[in-house]
């Protein structure tokens, strides 16, 4: 047991707060008597808000001063979405436990329709993420994708000011926030395919603190671990990026996980898909497989138009 009081980084928005407090409270009753300490720590993501990510420099943006806080000995934990986590962690740092997933769907707000097909030719859909523009405009190609960056609460008085017509959203970011009745309708896997590692927690600590390391064993999810690992390494293959459209989830049935992956152009003109199953011992080849798949697909243009 530490003899002090657990420092975890966090960043400082209303959703990261939120959703760490959630693990604050799992790591507390998996440990009755330790003592915490949330160590808010902003993040580059934090400070520029008028650009895309895939401008600026991609996921590390949402991490890169957590984890020099935890190099610096500054947090003894840093809580992630794991969707926002680099494929690589630099060395002495690992993700040492994956919370139970929540629903990896995406959320649909408008206050003009229930969904994409209810949107008028034109309608501005309102989305940073290459992932889900890449997906709106391969179904709905008449729709227009316009940039809109900011935290939930932010992304939404937007929609609601007018700045875009509809929006997307994760939907486990709005449960941890309550707002989930703010969604008009939840898309299925199979109009939007979520991104790698959505709706999963992961707590990051230094490879060698054993402490640390033994104290986060009793919450991890060895289900979702193994279904991440599967996506992150079909993400892997890729050299996949938040400059890269890739969606992948991977769902276990027994022993059985199949994974699912989609690969885009960035205005969905062109998309490559896969699906590979097989013994969840295999997580990791399966992913591997699955996107080195896509990456054969996709040829060429996949070299010229992703990388």
């Amino acid at each position: 047991m530490l003899n002090r009081p657990l420092r975890i980084g966090t960043r400082g928005s209303p959703m990261a707060l939120a959703q760490t407090g959630m693990v604050r409270d799992q790591i507390v009753a998996a440990n009755p008597g330790l003592e915490t300490e949330l160590v808010v720590v902003t993040t580059v993501a934090d400070k520029i808000l008028d650009r895309p990510l895939s401008e600026i420099g991609g996921k590390g943006l949402f991490t890169k001063e957590l984890e020099q806080a935890l190099f610096s000995g500054e947090v003894d934990v840093a809580v992630h979405s794991m969707k926002d986590v680099e494929t690589w962690l630099p060395d002495g740092l690992t993700i040492a436990c994956i919370l139970e997933r929540d629903d990896p769907r995406d959320a649909f707000l408008s206050p003009h329709a229930d969904g994409l097909a209810g949107l008028p030719a034109g309608a501005r859909i309102g989305t940073s993420s290459l992932r889900r523009g890449a997906q709106v405009l391969m179904r709905r190609p008449d729709l227009r994708v316009v940039p809109l960056r900011g935290n939930a609460n932010t992304r939404m008085r937007k929609l609601e000011a007018g700045e875009c017509d509809a929006t997307l959203l994760a939907l486990a970011g709005l449960q941890r926030l309550g707002l989930e009745d703010m969604a008009r309708s939840v898309l299925s896997v199979e109009e939007m395919l979520p991104a790698v590692a959505q709706g999963a927690l992961g707590i990051e600590c230094r490879t060698d603190d054993a402490v640390i390391r033994d104290l986060l064993a009793p919450i991890a999810c060895a289900r979702t671990t193994i279904a991440v690992s599967a996506e992150r390494s079909l993400l892997a293959e890729l050299d996949g990026s938040c400059r890269t459209p890739i969606a992948a989830l991977a769902q276990i049935d027994g022993d059985v996980l199949r994974i699912d992956g989609l690969l885009f152009l960035p205005d969905g003109s062109r998309h490559w898909s896969v699906s590979r199953q097989g013994p969840v011992t295999d997580a990791e080849r399966i992913g591997q497989e699955a996107g080195a798949a896509l990456k054969a697909a996709a040829g060429d243009t996949y070299t010229r138009h992703l990388q």
